[in-house]
């Protein structure tokens, strides 16, 4: 049974909509105050804006390039109910533009030295155990074998690593040590054993090789660590098949926020939420890798629990492609006839 110890998964993950004003933009009805979140305009193009609560609310990351963390007062505070935005940019606060910001809650804090081998450097971390979720900042050593605590407690099935000091892509782990994927691009997954060291992450720590984007001598990353949690986040891949009637993904819930890429062959980075819009056929799609305005074209529907892709397009349903995704509930699917929240 997909049965979840998070009865409200609101309480941990939110999506916020909310109409750019050129000037202080406080936003509210969150339910808690963010400790990650992610801005991205809708009605206009601009890009995808990140601040998390441990590198501070004035350092800006964008996921659709490479660039190391803005210092322009983008993003102004973290509040006990959602965030503020206090700027002009088009980003994410022009007046009468639209817009959406996805929130993760994580919250307990802390501060360490990493491990592995070479010379041990300074960390700091904000988690949630409940969740499955934590920010780490760490420095890195370039030596492979660096180890980097997560504090999730179990293995993270999704990191996302990103230097905010120097302008290196973004490196996405999705489960398999040996390879990568690259946020801010379209690529195909890739091999080396310098990203991950070719080490699958353990339930204590992840291992970063000598590769600059994860691990340059003296530069800062911060990486967002997710695990799988019954009923409220799941992390898998499908197969994909070609037909407007395309394969259904099984979550164990109803998704409230979907990020998909093709992981054999080049395609953009999706994502679905169910409040844009918010019905079937129409669930809008915005991109993590580009500075696009959303897309009506239609994708998939969600249902109670899962979504069903609906299209041909090949970067959700080539054929045999291979495809990752993760989601996170609107609301968890727990019943008797229900089948534990595994991938398919």
């Amino acid at each position: 049974m997909a049965y979840t110890t998070i009865n409200k998964s609101s309480d941990y993950f939110n999506t916020k909509l909310y109409t750019g004003n050129g000037s202080t933009n406080a936003q509210t009805g969150v339910g808690f105050q963010p400790d990650w979140v992610w801005l991205k305009g809708r009605s206009n193009t601009g890009s995808n804006k990140l601040m998390d609560a441990v590198r501070g609310s004035s350092s800006s990351l964008c996921s659709n390039n490479n660039n190391a963390a803005e210092g322009a007062d983008y993003f102004s505070s973290f509040d006990s109910d959602g965030f503020t935005v206090a700027t002009t940019s088009n980003d994410i606060n022009a007046n009468g533009q639209t817009y959406v910001g996805w929130n993760w809650k994580a919250g307990t804090t802390g501060s360490g030295t990493t491990g592995g081998s070479g010379t041990g450097k300074a960390y700091s971390y904000s988690v949630n155990t409940t969740s499955g979720f934590s920010i780490v900042t760490y420095t890195g050593n370039g030596s492979a074998g660096h180890t980097i605590p997560h504090h999730l407690g179990v293995a993270p099935k999704f990191i996302i690593v990103k230097s905010y000091s120097d302008n290196y892509n973004w490196t996405v782990y999705y489960g398999d040590p040996t390879d990568y994927l690259v946020l801010n691009a379209t690529d195909a997954t890739t091999d080396s054993n310098e990203v991950w060291n070719d080490t699958a992450p353990s339930s204590t720590v992840f291992t970063v090789g000598n590769r600059n984007s994860t691990n340059q001598n003296t530069a800062t990353f911060v990486a967002y660590c997710f695990a799988n949690v019954t009923g409220y986040c799941n992390i898998g891949s499908y197969t994909g098949n070609q037909n407007a009637n395309g394969p259904f993904i099984y979550t164990g819930f109803k998704p409230a926020f979907i990020l998909s890429k093709k992981i054999d062959g080049a395609s953009d980075w999706y994502i679905f939420d169910s409040k844009r819009e918010g019905y079937n056929i129409d669930n809008d799609t915005l991109l993590a890798n580009q500075t696009n305005a959303e897309s009506t074209t239609d994708y998939l529907d969600i249902f109670s629990n899962g979504y069903k892709v609906r299209t041909t397009d090949g970067d959700l349903n080539t054929n045999n492609g291979t495809y990752m995704y993760m989601a996170f509930a609107e609301a968890p699917f727990v019943g008797s006839n229900n089948q534990p929240a595994t991938a398919r």
